[in-house]
């Protein structure tokens, strides 16, 4: 156990946060996703799992410890549900709060097309699945710059 260190992290993801760098793409997905083959298209090549934990809890966690992207427009995006992109599911509403929380400001998700997220998944550092059972429960984080 480390101290002031969300459990739920744990030391795969550990490990792959911390090696991410500035620019780099974490991948977040529900149940439904095909996160083992998407994953090993990857810059890790293998799934990051955290059996137990939902979409929410799992970026929450990365959140308090993972810096977003300043130097974009959108460096948290989510997966537009399928002929309804304007609508924005409670997954991804409980998930938008908490990026405005850990942020301190909202930060408003850009949202990306089913088939275009699977693209940008496939380029992403890596990928981390939860058990979220919620449809449309996937995101893209973009990994930021902590200045000293």
């Amino acid at each position: 156990m480390l101290k002031n260190i969300d459990p739920i992290l744990s030391p795969d993801l550990l490990r792959v946060l911390a090696a991410m760098g500035h620019g780099d793409d974490l991948v977040v997905v529900d149940a439904n996703f095909p996160a083992d083959s998407v994953a090993r298209q990857t810059v890790v090549g293998k799934l990051v799992r955290l059996d137990g934990v939902d979409a929410v809890q799992a970026v929450s966690a990365i959140l308090s410890v993972f810096p977003l992207d300043s130097f974009v427009e959108a460096p948290a995006r989510r997966m537009e549900i399928v002929g309804a992109p304007d609508e924005i599911p409670e997954v991804q509403q409980e998930v938008q709060r908490e990026i405005d929380d850990a942020e301190g400001q909202a930060l408003p998700m850009a949202s990306v097309e089913r088939f275009a997220f699977y693209e940008e998944a496939k380029k992403a550092y890596a990928v981390v699945a939860t058990t979220e059972g919620r449809a449309y429960g996937c995101f893209l984080l973009k990994k930021g710059v902590i200045f000293f």
